[in-house]
């Protein structure tokens, strides 16, 4: 009896009671904690769009602007100047065009009573019809000049007046001034530099960069968590998707709208998400104690007729109490060894 243990012993088809589950087939959902970074809505450095000097500042560092609202006054006399000589060269114009319409008027009168003459033979002489209706021409002509002068002028005023809106710097929208570069005194022009800086903190963005194996995830309008060191709370919605990778760090750079009507977060924080990652496709989960992970392969055990059969697989991401698995061979509904390890050898029977 004792030869034929011994034989027993080392038969190829070794028989292991172990316990098999299904592969299940489910969409992969669970949470990152990814680290964003805040940045205003909207921001604008304001500078002169005129060449002239900071009459007065009426905001400062801090300050809470609403949209229009006068910030900087500036001064330019020269404009004022020029204001002034375009409006008098009109005038003198006009003056021009008023002298002329008189004389269009004698010469029409003296045109009418010649051409009335002229109509009993040999009273004036053909000639100073043609003159006098000449004459007539001439003065409606200059009229027409000045009229044409005038309009150049008024336009040219309206221009300078437009210009002039310039020296008043209003907001473009609200927000808060959170740069000062100017005061009262100092040149400022378009080749000068800002004169503000003006931020909308109203509302934020957050900034995330989302690893380039969790893109295919992201969901627009889904709303993250997130917290800052402060220990305050909010949520983001996501909103712009870029679709494109940075080819340095192989991230996509995610934003979502953050209200922040109550101020409790600013521009430049560094805030912790939670993130929702969530599969496009449904993924193959097994129990982690599944898996084999030896020197050589990662691989799952399955029950292929009572009997084991090594499967190679990848592994992914980890969804409560469950693994996901990569493998062209396996499909939902195959049935591996629970608590599987390499001493289980292929062919071994599985009871």
């Amino acid at each position: 009896m004792k030869p034929a243990k011994l034989l027993f012993a080392f038969l190829p088809c070794m028989m292991f009671a172990q316990e098999t589950v299904e592969v299940v087939s489910k969409i992969v959902e669970r949470k990152l904690r990814l680290p964003g970074e805040l940045a205003p809505y909207e921001f604008v450095d304001l500078h002169a769009r005129v060449n002239g000097f900071v009459e007065k500042v009426d905001v400062d560092r801090g300050s809470m602007v609403a949209k229009g609202q006068l910030l900087v006054q500036l001064s330019a006399p020269e404009l004022q100047a020029q204001l002034l000589e375009i409006e008098a060269k009109a005038l003198a114009i006009e003056s021009q065009k008023a002298e002329a319409e008189a004389k269009m008027l004698a010469a029409e009168a003296t045109f009418g009573r010649l051409k009335e003459a002229s109509k009993t033979p040999g009273v004036i002489a053909g000639n100073e019809l043609v003159q006098a209706e000449k004459a007539v021409d001439a003065a409606k002509a200059v009229i027409r000049a000045n009229e044409a002068s005038v309009k150049a002028q008024r336009a040219q005023s309206a221009s300078i007046l437009k210009i002039s809106e310039f020296l008043q710097i209003t907001a473009p929208f609200g927000g808060v001034i959170t740069q000062r570069y100017a005061h009262p005194g100092a040149l400022a022009g378009p080749a000068t530099g800002p004169l503000l800086r003006l931020e909308n903190v109203g509302r934020l963005r957050l900034i995330v960069a989302v690893p380039e194996s969790e893109v295919g995830g992201i969901v627009r309008g889904a709303r993250v968590p997130f917290s800052v060191p402060g220990g305050q709370q909010g949520t983001g919605v996501i909103t712009r998707i870029p679709r494109v990778l940075d080819p340095k760090t192989r991230t996509m750079s995610v934003e979502l709208d953050v209200e922040n009507g109550a101020g409790n977060f600013a521009p430049g924080m560094y805030p912790e998400t939670v993130w929702p990652v969530r599969r496009a496709r449904p993924s193959l989960m097994v129990p982690p104690t599944a898996v084999v992970s030896t020197m050589e392969k990662v691989f799952v055990i399955r029950s292929a007729d009572g009997k084991a059969e090594y499967v190679g697989v990848s592994k992914g991401a980890v969804s409560g109490d469950l693994v996901e698995v990569y493998s062209a061979e396996l499909k939902a509904g195959d049935r591996v060894v629970k608590r599987a390890s390499d001493e289980i050898r292929v062919g071994s029977v599985l009871k």
